[in-house]
């Protein structure tokens, strides 16, 4: 007698590292879906949260992640035992954090931060969190994803979410509009973001009269060192006695938003900016390798998700979105990465994610035992991989060995098998591109930067499916199929 066909495998359930910071709920996986548990207290909160009209209405209008109760007998084994209640949200098509984004990305995020708290404010509602990791992006569009964020607002109290909000939010803005100065290596070097009293230091004599800085870093820090012996309780109840009210929050926020709303920031003259008009490419070269990058993608088909390493001005990842479902494109110059998310933003983009991110020094494990916020490459899993003019800025600027370039381009399809596709660029060493890098290393340095030994590595890792010499005949494009 046969054996009986085994039941389909439960899902497995892994908790989202991200999630410990608030005891009152969780975020769990299981398989494609995700869960929220929820304690007594935030239970009784997202009951009267459903309830509102403001709630399902910012959910419709896609400015709050869909979540939804569910039924304890349909919850995959161990993801409710410890909880009173479990949601289940949207998943976003790719987690990102607040230093992978531009300026206008992280403003953005900040404005539907301060809509959405106005909003919960005049329904009786707020949120305990300010942080910029409570947003995340589907495409150009910002949306609001921690729902256990949300409580019942009392009289008398602050907005709780204030000083996250300044840390993650308001002083990385700041920094940037006032100063001039990139506000990615701050956030990613502390997963708390920028303290008041650093801000303080930085935004001395004059400095302190640039918008918001003397309200919001000044007084700010002063106060909280000024409370620094004292409890919450304390403060909270000191703020009653003087009158504290809902009113002051909500005008606190109103005024804020304004702040936010006119912080600028005008890029510096950038040579990726105007990389498309200075680089090396003929007409000829430029029709050649879309074309190629259209068919092979069309041929893959329909990747789910597509990295574009080196995105620049978007060209390729748009052509990438025609056949994907998801583009990520990752740039290393902030201004490149601000101008690309306003247009795709003007044009309502939904399936294209632009990041700033440089290749030689991409976002690590960071935050509690380095797993809180997770690298790049363990988020990275792609069906399809472009590197278009990339190799040889790794491989001659950053003096990264060409058979690490291609190990690394090869791991972010590990996941995706023969289903897999690289589409990579070889600039030949005669390329001017590659002569004008070549120039300023000492003669010699890189002996293996050859075409023949490009092929050789790829080979070793991949079927080259494919290969196309561009007309200038400097630059060659291959497809990579990983091997099993």
């Amino acid at each position: 007698m046969a054996p009986p066909h085994p039941a389909p495998a439960e899902p497995v359930t892994r908790t989202e590292p991200g999630s410990f910071r608030d005891p009152a709920n969780r975020v769990f996986y299981a398989g494609d879906e995700v869960y929220r548990g929820l304690g007594p207290r935030a239970a009784e909160d997202w009951l009267a949260l459903a309830g509102t009209d403001f709630f399902p209405r910012l959910v419709a209008e896609g400015r709050i992640c869909a979540t939804e109760a569910v039924d304890p007998t349909e919850l995959p084994a161990g993801v409710g035992a410890d909880w009173s209640t479990v949601l289940r949200h949207e998943r976003v098509p790719f987690v990102s954090y607040p230093y992978e984004w531009s300026f206008a990305m992280l403003r953005d995020a900040a404005l539907l931060h301060l809509d959405i708290l106005r909003e919960a404010l005049a329904a009786g509602f707020t949120t305990k969190d300010g942080s910029a990791y409570n947003v995340q992006w589907r495409g150009s569009e910002p949306l609001f994803i921690d729902i256990g964020s949300f409580e019942a607002a009392r009289d008398g109290e602050p907005w709780a979410g204030y000083r996250q909000f300044c840390q993650t939010m308001l002083y990385p803005l700041m920094l940037q509009a006032h100063l001039g100065l990139d506000f990615q290596p701050w956030l990613r070097s502390r997963v708390d973001g920028v303290e008041a009293g650093q801000m303080r230091r930085m935004f001395g004599g004059t400095r302190r009269f640039r918008a918001g800085v003397l309200k919001h870093v000044h007084l700010h820090d002063a106060m909280q060192n000024r409370n620094a012996a004292n409890s919450t309780d304390a403060v909270r109840g000191q703020l009653r006695d003087a009158g504290f009210s809902r009113e002051l929050v909500l005008a606190t926020v109103r005024a804020v938003r304004k702040l936010v709303d006119r912080l600028d920031w005008q890029p510096p003259a950038s040579h990726w900016a105007d990389y498309q008009e200075t680089c090396t490419y003929s007409d000829a070269d430029r029709a050649h390798k879309q074309r190629f990058v259209d068919e092979v993608l069309a041929e893959a088909g329909g990747p789910d998700l597509v990295l574009d390493l080196g995105a620049n001005d978007g060209t390729y990842a748009s052509i990438a979105a025609r056949h994907a479902g998801y583009v990520l494109a990752l740039e290393s110059d902030p201004a490149v990465v601000d101008r690309l998310y306003q247009r795709l933003r003007a044009d309502g983009e939904r399936r294209i994610l632009p990041l700033v991110m440089d290749l030689a020094d991409p976002s690590p494990g960071g935050g509690w035992r380095g797993v809180e916020r997770a690298s790049l490459t363990s988020r990275g899993q792609a069906d399809a991989v472009l590197a278009l003019a990339v190799i040889h800025h790794l491989a001659i600027g950053r003096n990264v060995p060409l058979a690490e370039v291609v190990d690394w381009l090869v791991s972010f399809l590990a996941a995706a098998g023969p289903r897999g596709r690289l589409v990579v660029e070889f600039v030949h060493p005669e390329d001017p591109m590659a002569r004008r890098l070549l120039a300023n290393k000492p003669a010699g340095l890189f002996p293996d930067y050859r075409r023949d030994e490009f092929e050789r590595l790829l080979a070793a890792r991949c079927t080259i499916a494919r290969r196309e010499e561009l007309p200038s005949g400097t630059r060659t494009l291959y497809v990579g199929i990983p091997d099993d």
